[in-house]
């Protein structure tokens, strides 16, 4: 059994004294401690030893004493896992040698073994669990398969994203198949993190905001219902899509536990967009992190406030920023520790 259950109970809309709280990218580069561990090791060597993954996993919680913690990896290595060249190249990001914009290229795509090619992923896992020695719960993820897509066909980070978006206007065939390529990889995928040991799971639906309304539902949520439908009844499942404020609403009946929110949406907004009775998870700005220590804590009372304690998880809109001082970290999560109803 885990010792604090608070994130697994707001999970299921319990009553609880406080929400929970954990960051996204909380296991990373902010921290000096990481610092010291990118200084030796390349970016998918960390992604790919489960000591350091499982080590990297941990640092934030040691530091902080988060309600959850989330296994460090990346959403790229479900492209590497189907035959996909990745590079994360120093102060550039990834980078994608050869991007998939015809059939051709579609062809050497596979659904692959995910025992096989990911199965460092399932051992960082094992490491980790046994580290956390079932203090908190664990969280697996992965990027939705529209992001994914996103990423495969403009060959690297982007702005618009322009060159998928093309792909999906002039040849959606090729754009659904390999659409569909993903979602059977990232399915297979969760499921063995969760027989592997995590405790729920979060989908990363980075780039929707890039899409229309009536876009999104055709590229990108329709596969991520597939996915929520695989995996909810072994799991609970938090779908994010930053900037996806107009898809609450469908996202409230998909049957997630939870549905994560950006800053650019506000509680009572995402409160009513999505109906009311489902978690939400979110919003502080992460760009928030830079003003002070006590204003920091005065802002995360006053969003706690506004959500409501009850169905519930305090996060930050996106991931957390590199050039975030440690203490103001500390001072988001101790605030929600602090909070009293009031």
């Amino acid at each position: 059994m885990i010792k604090n259950d608070l994130f697994l109970r707001a999970l299921k809309g319990e009553t609880v004294d406080r929400p929970p709280v954990w960051m996204m990218r909380q296991a990373g580069r902010y921290l000096p401690e990481f610092q010291v561990i990118k200084k030796k090791y390349d970016f998918f060597t960390r992604c790919q030893t489960p000591e350091l993954a499982s080590e990297i996993t941990v640092q934030p919680i040691r530091r902080y004493g988060m309600d959850a913690a989330i296994l460090f990896s990346d959403i790229l290595v479900i492209p590497q896992a189907m035959n996909i060249e990745v590079q994360m190249k120093p102060d550039f990001g990834p980078y994608l040698p050869n991007p998939i914009r015809t059939q051709k290229d579609l062809d050497r795509v596979i659904v692959p073994d995910v025992h096989e090619s990911l199965g460092y992923v399932m051992e960082a896992i094992k490491a980790t669990k046994e580290k956390l020695n079932n203090d908190i719960p664990l969280i697996g993820f992965a990027g939705s398969p529209w992001t994914i897509l996103c990423y495969c066909v403009q060959g690297q980070g982007s702005k618009n994203f322009d060159k998928a978006k093309e792909l999906c206007f002039t040849n959606p065939v090729v754009a659904h198949n390999l659409l569909q390529k993903i979602t059977d990889t990232t399915i297979a995928y969760l499921k063995a993190k969760v027989e592997a040991g995590v405790n729920a799971v979060q989908l990363f639906d980075s780039w929707g905001g890039m899409l229309s309304p009536i876009d999104y539902q055709e590229f990108s949520w329709q596969y991520m219902q597939q996915i929520i439908d695989a995996l909810k009844d072994i799991t609970p499942v938090i779908a994010f899509g930053k900037g996806c404020w107009f898809a609450l609403g469908d996202m409230s009946k998909s049957g997630a536990s939870a549905l994560g929110v950006d800053w650019t949406c506000s509680a009572r907004n995402a409160r009513y967009l999505s109906g009311g009775n489902i978690t939400l998870q979110g919003n502080f700005d992460p760009s928030r992190l830079l003003s002070p220590p006590a204003e920091i804590k005065r802002m995360v009372h006053q969003m706690i406030n506004e959500f409501g304690k009850d169905r519930y998880i305090v996060n930050l809109g996106h991931g957390i920023l590199p050039n975030i001082p440690v203490e103001n970290a500390k001072a988001f999560v101790d605030a929600v520790k602090e909070y009293k109803v009031s």
